[in-house]
């Protein structure tokens, strides 16, 4: 499922340059894909934008936002539950061209014990 960040974010921007897939925009900042730009989906904090979130799959074995998030604002979306195969595949649309290593507990937490 794709990583939410929650009403109690206090803007205060640790997430954003953590994310891999710049899928964290702050509040009322337009967000960005394919050469698209689409509308800000809050205007009062940051948030994860469901097309480019890949909860760090193919990246790390946990969420990069949710690791340095203070107030533990960023949290499974449960209206956005996607399997690790969809989450990979996003990763490879979002970085063409990128060699990923096979997924392990280093690279997915899904693969975690």
């Amino acid at each position: 499922m794709a990583t939410m960040i929650t009403e109690e974010c206090i803007n205060c921007g640790a997430c954003e340059p953590e994310c891999p897939n710049t899928a964290i925009y702050a509040g009322g900042v337009n967000w960005e894909l394919n050469g698209e730009s689409t509308a800000a989906l809050s205007n009062d904090f940051y948030y994860i934008v469901p097309q480019k979130c890949t909860e760090c799959v193919g990246h790390f074995d946990q969420e990069q936002c949710a690791a340095v998030c203070p107030v533990d604002c960023c949290v499974p979306d449960p209206n956005n539950v996607e399997s690790e195969e969809l989450l990979m595949g996003r990763a490879k649309q979002l970085h063409p061209g990128k060699e990923y290593a096979e997924l392990s507990e280093a690279t997915s937490h899904f693969r975690k014990v």
